[in-house]
């Protein structure tokens, strides 16, 4: 069993990647939807032509151009993913650690890694 911070909580991770007390609603873990929107809208300013490069961006945000790189490639996570953090229903093991490590670009394969993940 392992300890993991999950919105401001520490929350038991069984070995099975389940929660070791059973939650009677959803936790929504705010700093995972702010950084998911944040991907969003970067790169709906990317797209419409507010800034042409990540570099424009990250000086305009005044932050790290390797950062802004990381959580735009957020806004390409599968959907039903999206929904799950969004929801509070995403696994006890996924943490903004995890999250913001490299994942396969095509969303059935975010979805395989994902469910494989979550029974670990």
């Amino acid at each position: 069993m392992t300890f993991r911070s999950r919105g401001g909580k520490t929350v038991i991770v069984l070995p099975d990647g389940s929660r070791g007390v059973a939650r009677q609603e959803a936790t929504i873990d705010n700093t995972m939807v702010k950084v998911i929107a944040r991907g969003f809208r970067w790169q709906r300013l990317l797209s419409n032509g507010t800034y042409s490069t990540i570099a424009d961006l990250a000086v305009a945000e005044r932050i790290n151009p390797s950062y802004v790189s990381r959580i735009l490639r957020l806004a390409y996570l599968s959907p039903k993913i999206v929904q799950a953090i969004l929801d509070g229903k995403q696994p006890a093991w996924l943490t903004m650690k995890e999250l913001l490590k490299p994942f396969p670009s095509e969303w059935h394969l975010q979805e395989a890694n994902y469910l494989m993940l979550k029974k670990k």
